[in-house]
């Protein structure tokens, strides 16, 4: 039973249910000094950069129990070329690819191999280190904004240069606890900010809850090939994956492969699938850390779910904060409505944007 919950560092939404804490997500040491000075019974990690800073490992060494992967399975979403490499080892199914660390030698294997190609900056880039080249100069554009311009800092050290996949993505996202994988129902993100899935991508405009493209022998497929294959590949390299493993899929003829892992649940996905979860979520993370996943049962609601982001003007780009918002009760009043806040704050008792992504 939870009697107590607090959020670090919260908005202006949470704020109602938590205390918020004046303590940055990834500042690990004074979490970490917070969290056992206050006899924390249990910490869940949102965001990916705490997990491959080490927030987990941190907080086991003071023995307080957190839900999340460990910094070194966490690496499954902290470097595209580790997730690469263990795909490959394992026979996951995914884009062809190469890793590079060298700009020039990147740059002739571009010329070489031709277009359309993605490329990844290797690290954490806030979802925005993904470029799609449809055309070699544009490849080579990126390239040359990764590597040279270092636009993503330490991230673009290294970049993995992939085929282009096309057909229709979908989300699976499953909790584990190393043995058992017990997954979610299926859900469909939307990353371009604009209509029709055009223009840049952000880290994510709305998502929905399921996804039609994925049938039931699907399912079974990719349960098969790809989620119990990367949690038991990583247990073979010494890796124990406790937490929630995501996979963003791309489907085409029926067939899934993997464009990206992820450490933790996902935004916007989170929202729609959390709308459906019946039962309790508490019991489910506490099985999850106690290896006992496999007697676990999760009943789901069969009602479909959306989640549309409101967004800052201007973003993912530059965009201003400190605007006041409004209509925030008049929503929440709608029957069958839950309104999400983001990148939110409160300034002299009013909800104002303190983000890019702002509302769910």
């Amino acid at each position: 039973e939870v009697k107590k919950i607090f959020c670090a560092p919260g908005n202006a939404g949470i704020a109602r249910q938590a205390e918020c804490l004046p303590l940055a997500a990834d500042d690990v040491p004074s979490l970490t000094a917070w969290a056992e000075n206050e006899k924390i019974d249990l910490t869940v990690v949102g965001p990916e950069a705490p997990l491959t800073l080490g927030v987990v490992d941190a907080f086991e060494a003071r023995g307080l129990m957190i839900f999340g992967p460990s910094q070194r399975a966490a690496e499954i979403e902290g470097s595209k070329a580790f997730a690469k490499e263990l795909m490959n080892r394992y026979g996951i199914p995914s884009g062809k690819y190469q890793t590079f660390e060298d700009h020039g030698t990147a740059v002739r294997y571009v010329k070489e191999t031709g277009a359309p190609v993605v490329v990844k900056a290797d690290g954490l880039a806030a979802g925005k280190g993904v470029i799609l080249c449809p055309t070699i100069n544009e490849a080579l554009e990126a390239l040359n904004l990764i590597m040279v311009k270092k636009a993503f800092g330490a991230a673009g050290r290294k970049v993995v240069v992939e085929e282009m996949l096309s057909g229709e993505e979908a989300s699976f996202l499953a909790f584990t606890d190393g043995e058992t994988v017990l997954p979610l129902p299926t859900s469909q993100d939307h990353k371009p900010i604009f209509d029709h899935d055009q223009g840049p991508n952000t880290g994510g405009m709305g998502a929905y809850s399921p996804a039609p493209v994925v049938n039931e022998e699907l399912h079974r497929e990719i349960m098969e090939k790809i989620m119990v294959p990367t949690v038991r590949g990583m247990a073979e390299m010494g890796i124990k994956y406790r937490g929630v493993l995501y996979a963003g899929l791309m489907i085409q003829d029926g067939k899934a492969r993997v464009l990206e892992f992820n450490a933790r649940m996902g935004d916007p996905e989170t929202q729609p699938l959390l709308m459906r979860m019946k039962s309790d979520l508490i019991p489910v993370i506490m099985a999850t850390m106690e290896g006992r996943l496999s007697s676990q049962q999760v009943e789901w609601d069969a009602r479909p779910t959306v989640c549309v982001v409101m967004a800052s003007g201007g973003y993912p780009g530059p965009y201003e904060k400190g605007k006041v918002i409004s209509g925030l009760e008049e929503a929440a009043r709608i029957p069958g409505t839950f309104v999400f806040h983001a990148g939110t704050a409160l300034k002299e008792g009013k909800v104002v944007t303190n983000g890019g992504r702002v509302l769910g």
